[in-house]
């Protein structure tokens, strides 16, 4: 297995179990920061594989971080016009 697939099964786990115990602010921060060192894993991910092993990792990113992308989808579809 090669690094950037270690890392991203790393990035994967971290985020599951940070998940289980209590925030104050529903993760929220720890969201931020995830998703910032997981956008150059998926960069890493996508030079050393095809492009259907980061659709892989962005569908269980998406999995694990659901919120983030339940609001972003909302927030989409208000600019977007489909919701009044």
């Amino acid at each position: 297995m090669s690094l950037s697939l270690i890392l991203a099964l790393v990035w994967l786990v971290v985020v599951n179990v940070r998940g289980m115990f209590p925030s104050k602010d529903h993760h929220w921060r720890f969201a931020y920061v995830m998703m910032a060192v997981g956008a150059p894993i998926l960069g890493f991910v996508w030079w050393q594989h095809d492009i259907w092993y980061v659709v892989g990792i962005l569908v269980l990113a998406g999995w694990v971080m659901r919120w983030p992308v339940i609001y972003g989808w909302r927030w989409l579809r208000r600019k977007l016009g489909g919701e009044n």
